[in-house]
């Protein structure tokens, strides 16, 4: 039976809870609330465990804080045995307009510092992620904090729709694989 990693990148605490960087824990939950899954706090994170019809997967919320995910994402590969090719990262992505979704196999980390230390602690950048677009509407040098900000309201009223999304491109990458995952659902 296959297993699979599906990690929401975000930072823990009530100050964090909805903003635009933690749309990795907000897809995770998601998709965790529609498979009936609860997380429990576990070492490096908030891990819960269910299936997708013969596919174990193990959900995880870092609580390493954004900038050193990577080390809850090897721990947690190696305490479950779970190879490189069935880890899938959700993540916020700025160089997106908001509510675009877009599934990679690989690629650069787009200076995004939790794929970057996710790709530093597993010394590549060949594993699968979800990036979901928040957009870029700031000024010069308040990159911070829009992407620590809150959704505004126009975005929460389209949030349901992008969130159903994710819960088939989940059973979809485990069931399919990720190449059918991106064809079915990029551009989307």
């Amino acid at each position: 039976m296959s297993k699979f990693l599906i990690v929401g990148l975000g930072n823990i605490g009530d100050e964090y809870r909805n903003t635009r960087h933690n749309i990795g824990f907000r897809m995770l939950d998601a998709f965790a609330e529609a498979s009936n899954i609860a997380f429990e706090d576990k070492r490096y994170g908030f891990v819960g465990k269910g299936r997708v019809k013969n596919a174990e997967v193990v959900l995880l919320k870092p609580s390493t804080f954004m900038n050193l995910s990577g080390n809850a994402v090897r721990y947690w590969m190696n305490e479950e045995k779970i190879p490189l090719e069935n880890v899938l990262v959700l993540v916020d992505d700025l160089n997106l307009p908001f509510g675009t979704i877009r599934i990679r196999k690989q690629g650069s980390n787009g200076g995004h510092n939790g794929l970057g230390h996710i790709q530093q602690i597993l010394n590549t950048p060949n594993y699968a992620r979800v990036r979901f677009g928040i957009g870029n509407a700031y000024t010069r040098g308040a990159q911070v904090n829009f992407v620590l900000g809150q959704w505004t309201d126009e975005e929460e009223q389209q949030m349901p729709d992008r969130l159903n999304v994710i819960k088939e491109i989940i059973p979809s990458f485990c069931l399919q694989g990720i190449d059918k995952t991106m064809n079915l659902f990029n551009g989307k």
